[in-house]
């Protein structure tokens, strides 16, 4: 089983689009039994007394947009916000950052990385890019189909190709 863990600042936008993207693509490809997917944050900004906020209305519409969460594997009525622990270090194979300031907080909490498993998304894409976050631009589309392309690129990394 191939572990993700997918960061962003508060877990509301990109990294639970990521997650979902993710887990869209792998049932798809039947291949849920494969994989266990999560998303984090590196904040407690979207937490509040102990539970965190679901994913922002933007964000969960533009995955509706593009069919996703209508399967009981990808339905994301129930993803609440939470931070990354230094547990998941251990747990996840690999911990995938929307972009480098996710990297150092991420690092903060687990602690240096000392197994190559935190990454950019998007390296998985062939860039050293960032995604947007959304909550800035207003742009959810673009951090849509950046998240598309860093997930294809990981799903045809694990799969040699």
């Amino acid at each position: 089983m191939i572990k993700v863990l997918f960061i962003c600042h508060g877990n509301i936008c990109r990294s639970p689009m990521a997650e979902f993207v993710l887990k869209d693509m792998v049932e798809k490809r039947g291949l849920c039994d494969s994989f266990e997917i999560e998303s984090a944050a590196t904040s407690t900004e979207e937490i509040w007394n102990g539970k965190g906020n679901p994913v922002y209305p933007p964000a969960r519409e533009t995955l509706r947009r593009h069919g996703i969460g209508n399967t009981p594997y990808t339905d994301f009525s129930k993803k609440r916000a939470r931070q990354v622990r230094p547990e998941d270090y251990e747990h996840f194979d690999l911990i995938l950052c929307a972009d480098a300031a996710n990297i150092r907080n991420t690092e903060r909490i687990t602690g240096k990385d000392t197994e190559g498993k935190i990454r950019l998304l998007l390296s998985f894409a062939g860039s050293g890019a960032s995604i947007a976050d959304p909550w800035y631009t207003g742009d959810f589309e673009e951090t849509y189909r950046d998240v598309v392309r860093g997930c294809e690129g990981l799903l045809g990394e694990l799969a040699g190709n």
